[in-house]
């Protein structure tokens, strides 16, 4: 009989409950699929825009974003512009992969 595989380690696992914890939100979803779709900086005014969200809401929730790195901040001038982190667009798959049991495929460190 074969023996389990042992879990994923204790630190990835913390790692990638801390991305899927920062997507189990249908606004926080909207917002990385906006700012992944358009692929440049935006406004918080431009994401309610584009959103209909409120700005106190999208504000909230692109806090909860840049905190795990799925979203990053430039400051130009007075404004900040978010965009989407790329790292994250390719290591997020991977780490639904690994969670799921399959293989830990060579991939860029997410950062």
């Amino acid at each position: 009989m074969n023996e389990s595989p042992e879990p994923l380690d204790r630190a990835s696992a913390e790692e990638y409950a801390s991305w899927f914890k920062a997507l189990a939100d249908a606004t926080r979803i909207q917002i990385v699929s906006l700012l992944a779709r358009r692929r440049t900086p935006m406004t918080v005014g431009q994401i309610v825009e584009a959103s209909g969200v409120g700005q106190s809401t999208v504000s909230h929730h692109l806090k909860i974003l840049a905190e795990v790195r799925f979203v990053l901040v430039e400051r130009r001038g007075t404004a900040s512009l978010y965009r989407i982190n790329e790292a994250c667009v390719r290591c997020f798959p991977t780490a639904a992969d690994v969670v799921m049991g399959n293989p830990v495929p060579a991939a860029p460190a997410c950062e």
